[in-house]
């Protein structure tokens, strides 16, 4: 489990393409304490399985469901990734739980400056599109952040100079894609709604 609070970047040093499973190898110097074999760390808001240790370089292996529901798929050597390690019993919890699992990914559509900050418009996928609602949590790259105005087509983000300070999001640009993972909370109320809504027609 993870909160969305990204604590830090790192870059994709390799990509190693075999017959399904694409692998990477990740720096996460500063990261990577008491990291083993078998531990989660979501890397742009992918839960990913540590498959080997080198140092601070770390083996990821990604399967074809990750690479076809993610940006994994079109990840290059040299990119940089958001990284957050798993939760632990004790941790603040400053963001939402999520689980690392990305439903879908979404365009960028438009990007503004606004002060310090940007303010982003992102395509709303029709996957996820039920549970994208104004004020609710998404997570985007693996950062929690709060859902501005929503339509069919779109929803805007508002990220702070702290956000931008610590991971890849403002250096994307229009036409990128993201990964989104919906608040588990919402898109369990939202279904429970539509179960009983079904069920009273």
């Amino acid at each position: 489990m993870y909160t969305g609070i990204v604590s830090g970047i790192c870059q994709v040093l390799a990509i190693e393409d075999g017959e399904e499973i694409r692998s990477f190898v990740v720096e996460l110097a500063g990261h990577e304490d008491g990291l083993e074999i078998g531990a989660s760390v979501a890397l742009e808001g992918v839960c990913m399985t540590v498959v080997a240790i080198d140092d601070s370089q770390i083996h990821f292996d990604a399967i074809p469901e990750t690479l076809e529901r993610t940006t994994f798929g079109s990840l290059e050597e040299g990119d940089w990734v958001n990284v957050e390690r798993s939760l632990k019993m004790g941790d603040e919890l400053g963001g939402h739980i999520l689980s690392g699992h990305v439903m879908t990914t979404a365009r960028i559509l438009g990007k503004t400056e606004r002060g310090e900050g940007i303010d982003l418009i992102i395509e709303n996928p029709e996957e996820a599109r039920l549970y994208i609602l104004e004020k609710g949590f998404i997570a985007v790259d693996g950062m929690s952040l709060t859902i501005g105005e929503v339509s069919d087509e779109s929803f805007s983000l508002h990220i702070i100079p702290e956000t931008l300070r610590i991971t890849t999001i403002g250096d994307k640009r229009v036409g990128d894609c993201v990964n989104i993972e919906i608040d588990s909370r919402t898109q369990a109320v939202v279904e429970t709604i539509m179960r009983n809504m079904e069920g009273n027609a």
